[in-house]
């Protein structure tokens, strides 16, 4: 085979856009596509967010580039990327236009482009948006072969391109099944058919058992007692149900703070001095996952030896995120005392069962998959924020199943799902597998292009 290396520029010549002056707002209201660097996806580019008309382009450094214009990106975090216009249309300065002569296919060098993006990332410099120019586009170095050559290689790309994506589509679809999979395993749970129910199993063995309301009658009972006698006691009232579903024989709903002790956190105050604090570790909104805690980064915050004592979370607390976007509301975990004296901030309330019979993974199940609806609906929206104040998280329904059966469900509902989790770490491993897949066999397409 033939081939020469020679400089991208020296076959093809290449342009950038512009920006049409922003004071002009009519610059705006056209029909001219104008592709903005993030707007390239390593594929044909069929949507952008803004058109722009030809006096804008007449008026700035904009140009009108035919269907089938290959783009790569310039600046920032979206160096390398790619695209293929599938309409005439103009981009501004942070792309990067590609005409190939008639000696060098398109596709072919878009493929060899995308085998090349950690080279062009690797030459990218400045702070924190590190570009590349025209200049390194053009100066790098391409194997130009007879047209032949270049659509076999294509070909070849393209049929291993055809199974990875096939793959992955698989992979997607065991990913999506896995998660509806999950929450069909909670919705049997609470529903009474992932487990034989106490009242079922106290039947077929002529026995009595505690019923989820008499359960709830010794909680409410430990509730009275553990009142600390300030202020006025506050007598436990019955959730609100409407909607929610049938509960199994020998069940009972409660409201949150019926059952639990509900307690908010700590205020970050820089301006706080006390001489007697010292610095404990803390739980902010970024740790508190639905499902699991994030560990990675905890930070420190000065607090009181009356802050800590109060504050200070204890094994199988249920902890509940305030907000922030509405997929946090409600959002939470248990604590399992993974680290000392650790406290939470005002922004994660915490809920800590009155009576140890309680396990309170049943409760964060439910607050995170059934819950989620009655957070959503009870989250107060402001401009940018969503938020549940403490006194909407302590209506939050419960459903209360008798003590062994809470036992059981447990026990089931983790294996099913360390199964589920299991799996999933499969999937992404594989889906991580083929994008490297991806990469060697581009690598390996020019390689041998080239020998």
């Amino acid at each position: 085979m033939s081939v020469v290396l020679c400089p991208l520029g020296e076959v093809c010549k290449t342009t950038s856009g512009g920006t049409p002056s922003r004071s002009k707002p009519h610059y705006f209201d056209g029909t001219i596509p104008w592709v903005k660097s993030g707007e390239l996806t390593d594929g044909i580019v069929v949507e952008n967010s803004e058109y722009i008309n030809e006096e804008a382009i007449s008026n700035s450094s904009a140009k009108l580039l035919p269907a089938g214009t290959l783009l790569v990106a310039l600046y920032g975090a979206t160096v390398g990327k790619l695209g293929i216009l599938s309409r005439p249309a103009a981009t501004n300065q942070a792309v990067c236009a590609i005409f190939p002569s008639e000696a060098i296919d398109t596709k072919f060098l878009f493929w060899y482009l995308l085998a090349k993006r950690p080279w062009l990332i690797g030459q990218a410099a400045g702070g924190a948006q590190p570009n590349i120019s025209q200049g390194v586009v053009r100066s790098l170095l391409l194997p130009v072969m007879p047209l032949p050559e270049q659509h076999a290689i294509v070909a070849e790309i393209e049929k291993q391109f055809s199974r990875l994506d096939e793959a992955v589509a698989n992979l997607q679809r065991v990913k999506a099944n896995l998660k509806r999979y999950k929450a069909s395993v909670l919705k049997d749970a609470v529903e009474g058919r992932l487990v034989p129910t106490e009242a079922e199993l106290a039947r077929r063995e002529s026995r009595s058992f505690e019923t989820g309301q008499q359960l709830l009658q010794r909680i409410l009972e430990a509730r009275q007692k553990q009142w600390d006698g300030k202020g006025k006691f506050k007598e436990s009232v019955a959730p609100i149900v409407e909607g929610l579903p049938e509960l199994p024989e020998g069940w009972a709903w409660a409201r949150l703070d019926s059952v639990a002790a509900l307690k908010g956190g700590i205020t970050v105050d820089s301006k706080r001095v006390d001489p007697t604090a010292r610095m404990v570790p803390y739980l902010r909104v970024a740790n508190v996952q639905r499902g699991y805690l994030d560990l990675t980064e905890i930070k420190q915050i000065s607090a009181s030896p009356a802050d800590v004592t109060e504050l200070r979370l204890e094994f199988g607390d249920i902890l509940f995120n305030e907000g922030g976007d509405r997929d946090k509301l409600g959002r939470g975990w248990i604590w399992e005392k993974q680290v000392a004296d650790c406290i939470h901030q005002n922004h994660v309330f915490r809920a800590r069962m009155l009576l140890p019979e309680m396990v309170p993974k049943l409760t964060s199940w439910w607050g995170n998959t059934f819950g989620r609806a009655y957070f959503q609906r009870m989250g107060k929206q402001t401009t940018n924020l969503a938020s549940i104040n403490l006194g909407k998280l302590s209506e939050f329904p419960v459903p209360i199943p008798p003590v062994a059966e809470q036992l059981r469900l447990v026990t089931e509902i983790e294996r099913l799902l360390s199964v589920v989790d299991r799996v999933a770490a499969e999937v992404e491993v594989n889906l991580t597998r083929a994008q490297a897949l991806r990469q060697s066999t581009l690598i390996k397409a020019f390689s041998e292009g080239q020998t």
